[in-house]
């Protein structure tokens, strides 16, 4: 791996540092501005598509069920497919007032999806799914 490539990886790594510092500081502007334009959000249950769409459910979110909460996550696997749009994936989660350490309810694994616009990494694509949770198997009303 040449030096460039590091520097890279550590540029799309540093996105989980700005989602993390914007959902510290429950500021929904820092968090949108990482995301393109017209990118998108998908939370389960939720699709948000474009960054005013996901600022205004964010400011919501922090004011109401998100409010007090902070997120961690940390880069599993990176890689790139160009010189201007690569792949993230994480592991992380949402930490309630007062916990340390992410509930197994609350973990999540996540795909970032990331293109360089103007010389900056941004997220064009990002969606969670939790990490222990299983979906119902077909037909079935019940988690598996």
């Amino acid at each position: 791996m040449d030096s460039t490539n590091k520097a890279e990886q550590a540029a799309v790594a540093a996105l989980t540092q700005k989602v993390i510092s914007a959902w510290a500081y429950n500021d929904a502007d820092a968090f949108a501005d990482v995301f393109t334009e017209d990118g998108t959000m998908i939370l389960p249950g939720l699709y948000k598509k474009g960054r005013e769409e996901i600022r205004t459910y964010l400011k919501n979110a922090f004011a109401g069920p998100y409010k007090g909460t902070q997120v961690t996550g940390k880069p599993v696997d990176i890689r790139f497919f160009s010189s201007e749009a690569g792949l993230l994936l994480t592991q992380g989660g949402v930490l309630a007032p007062g916990e340390s350490e992410v509930s197994d309810s609350q973990a999540i694994r996540a795909a970032w999806f990331v293109v360089k616009q103007s010389g900056e990494w941004k997220l064009a694509a990002y969606q969670n799914s939790p990490a222990t949770t299983s979906l119902p198997a077909p037909g079935s009303t019940s988690v598996s």
